[in-house]
């Protein structure tokens, strides 16, 4: 399966921020939602990914202050991104030979969708599962 049919399944709106927003609303905003990454935009462009990693390596080296900084001096960047065309298995290797947990997924120079390893790994038992049950069935026909 395709990213693209992958996303073509979800209703999420994507959450966002730019990279003018201060760390500290970009935080209230991870929690708030419950989530572990934003996609960060300048106008239409993706400039990177500021995730809940960004913060505590942040945090490390900075301290507390790093809550006053832009997300743009805290994000991780260039963006790792996918195309609507790339298998999801490939999309899961990428993820996982990267070390991310979040991956945009852009067409024409334009993000469409916003998945998380949690996405993928969802598909892929669902995936599992439905084979499966394929298999049970195939075989007590048989």
């Amino acid at each position: 399966m395709t990213m693209a049919r992958l996303i073509r399944t979800r209703s999420v709106t994507m959450i966002s921020c730019t990279g003018t927003m201060p760390v500290r609303e970009a935080v209230a905003l991870l929690a708030d939602k419950r989530i572990g990454a934003l996609p960060v935009f300048d106008g239409d462009t993706l400039r990177g990914v500021f995730s809940e990693r960004d913060v505590i390596q942040q945090l490390r080296e900075l301290g507390p202050s790093m809550l006053d900084r832009t997300v743009s001096e805290a994000m991780s960047t260039p963006a790792i991104t996918v195309t609507p065309e790339v298998e999801v298995l490939e999309a899961l290797a990428l993820m996982t030979h990267r070390r991310i947990r979040h991956l945009p997924v852009v067409e024409d120079g334009r993000v469409i969708a916003f998945v998380s390893i949690g996405d993928l790994v969802k598909y892929r038992l669902d995936h599992l599962q439905s084979e499966t049950e394929a298999m049970r069935e195939f075989i007590q026909m048989g």
